[in-house]
């Protein structure tokens, strides 16, 4: 069985498939507490600088999916589901404009998705 650390709602592949049309290659950040705590971030490919700090957590949508390392350690032993809500965030993410904003639902994970995902 394949464990995934992310996921998302189809309400917000709905969203994100709407500002691939828009913007092209896109890219998901979890932010690390500033503006709307941490919130997923969704960036043009080209406008996110990523380094070897950023890990990738999986794939939605088409679009990778990376948090910093240092946040991922308190991360690390939860599922994270990326959703949609209506009102204006307080970030640069591309949905800001639409009058929606990414959240995160959390869940932590099972003990075998904890021993299979954190190689324990």
């Amino acid at each position: 069985m394949k464990y995934e650390r992310v996921a998302i709602t189809d309400e917000a592949i709905k969203i994100v498939e709407e500002l691939k049309a828009k913007y092209g290659e896109l890219i998901f950040h979890q932010s690390g507490g500033c503006c709307d705590g941490s919130a997923p971030m969704l960036f043009e490919k080209e406008d996110m600088y990523l380094d070897d700090s950023d890990i990738l957590l999986g794939q939605l949508a088409g679009v990778n999916y990376y948090m910093n390392q240092d946040q991922f350690e308190y991360w690390k032993h939860t599922h994270l589901t990326v959703d949609v809500t209506e009102g204006r965030g307080s970030s640069f993410s591309l949905e800001i404009p639409l009058g929606v904003r990414f959240i995160i639902h959390s869940r932590i994970l099972t003990e075998k998705e904890n021993n299979v995902l954190n190689n324990l």
